[in-house]
């Protein structure tokens, strides 16, 4: 956790969607929890904008009525959401199709306008020229309207559990610094990576009953993204993730002389508040390897002062540099020249560098 507290000149919200005693802040089935209170967004927000500032609140069902609360607000903040469970995957990665209250029959989660989150998010943008969203989602959804030019900010909390309402507050106005990366790709469009029936779920077979065919080898998530080079538009690569502070990476040193290899650089705090970055260290394999082209092998937290600076060093072990070998049943060191990355995200690499493994 990132401590800052920043205070910031807020006067009057407009709280919209999930934002009260149907927020989203657990899964369903198994994945549900039986809290004895749960922190709703309105109250944490009402608690950090403190005692002169004019909290709203709206759940969004009549649109017009939103609008009107939100044009009259300094900011809009849009809760949305939805919801999964075993035994029942969402229709699609719409946030239109994946809020159904009945997934959760013990769940008050999620009630309100479950049907239209997208032309509510677009609605109150189209009236506030701050607008905030905030989705809570237990996965990938799609957000076509993420390049709206009044949505300022967009706060992916996944299911934040009881004091999700305390601890989006905490974000939202500054008393943490966002240090949260994605552990997952958002997609700009549905089925993106060209699924087929084929691969999932499966085709009948008079000999077995069901089989899958997993024809995407090795390009799973991130890593089909970096083959294809797509370019994100709507969508947010792996390992994404803003603060409000800045970092610069610098002096990336490389050293293999023993095993583990050692991969340092340094790391700088260039704003002007305290933050934590999560560097991420991905590995290019030789060609004759045929792997992805990247490959994330770790990632270090790191707590900067403005201004502060630090050397951070990360080990690579053989196992990080070795191939599955399908006749040996082992996995086997590649040999050649690897491609050393260093950054923020799978898409934003900030230092490369090339190693030699014999």
């Amino acid at each position: 956790m990132c401590i800052v507290g920043i205070s910031l000149p807020f006067q009057t919200f407009a709280v919209i969607g999930f934002g009260s005693d149907n927020a989203v802040v657990h899964g369903g089935g198994s994945g549900s929890v039986v809290a004895s209170y749960t922190a709703k967004p309105i109250d944490g927000i009402r608690h950090a904008a403190g005692g002169k500032a004019n909290v709203t609140y709206d759940d969004g069902t009549d649109l017009n009525a939103a609008s009107v609360a939100a044009a009259a607000a300094d900011y809009a903040i849009v809760f949305v959401g939805t919801l999964s469970h075993e035994g029942g995957d969402r229709t699609s990665l719409s946030l239109d199709d994946g809020c159904d209250p009945n997934i959760d029959p013990h769940s008050n989660q999620c009630k309100g306008n479950n049907q239209h989150q997208n032309e509510m998010i677009t609605t109150i943008a189209g009236v506030n020229n701050n607008t905030i969203v905030v989705a809570s989602v237990p996965g990938a959804i799609l957000m076509p309207w993420s390049t709206h030019p009044n949505i300022t900010a967009i706060l992916t909390n996944f299911l934040g559990g009881q004091q999700a309402g305390n601890a989006i507050a905490d974000v939202l106005f500054g008393a943490v610094n966002p240090s949260g990366r994605l552990p997952l790709t958002m997609p700009n469009k549905a089925n993106e990576i060209e699924f087929s029936t084929e691969q999932w779920p499966g085709l009948p077979d008079p000999a077995n009953p069901e089989y899958a065919m997993y024809t995407e080898q090795l390009l799973v998530g991130y890593r089909y993204y970096e083959e294809h080079q797509i370019k994100f538009t709507t969508g947010f690569p792996f390992g994404h993730g803003l603060s409000y502070t800045t970092f610069e990476y610098s002096q990336l040193k490389i050293d293999t002389t023993s095993t583990p290899y050692t991969i340092s650089f340094d790391l700088a705090n260039t704003g002007g508040v305290a933050g934590c970055e999560v560097a991420q260290l991905y590995l290019g394999f030789p060609a004759s390897a045929d792997e992805p082209p990247i490959q994330l092998k770790g990632f270090d937290k790191v707590t900067l002062h403005s201004g502060e600076s630090k050397t951070v060093t990360m080990n690579i072990t053989p196992r990080d540099v070795s191939v599955w070998d399908a006749v040996q049943h082992a996995f086997v060191v590649a040999t050649g020249q690897f491609e050393v990355n260093i950054g923020s995200s799978s898409r934003d690499l900030r230092l490369t560098g090339q190693m030699t493994v014999e």
